[in-house]
């Protein structure tokens, strides 16, 4: 997996993820390849709230192809932006 092709799957998933959702995709939280497939993790502005810290995040997990076609796409969690996750348990904790 080269770098150059990391970045590029990950650029294209923000495009892809803003005009899907109509929404401001934010970061790129994870690229991996699982066989032929590229997964992504991103994360994208649900609402704005004031404070910022209280902006409601999803994280989408994006399919793409090879040739970076879509496959498919889900949400897999929302938070709280000052929300902190643990990584390997995916739990939300709040920042007191």
């Amino acid at each position: 997996m080269a770098t150059k092709e990391v970045l590029d799957v990950g650029k294209r998933s923000l495009a892809i993820l803003e005009s899907l959702l109509n929404k401001k995709a934010e970061s790129v939280v994870s690229v991996t390849k699982e066989g032929k497939e590229w997964v992504v993790l991103t994360d994208v502005l649900e609402r704005r709230a004031v404070p910022d810290t209280q902006d409601i995040i999803g994280r989408y997990e994006l399919r793409l192809d090879e040739a970076g076609e879509t496959l498919g796409y889900k949400q897999v969690m929302t938070k709280r932006r000052a929300d902190l996750i643990v990584s390997e348990e995916m739990e939300v904790k709040p920042m007191h």
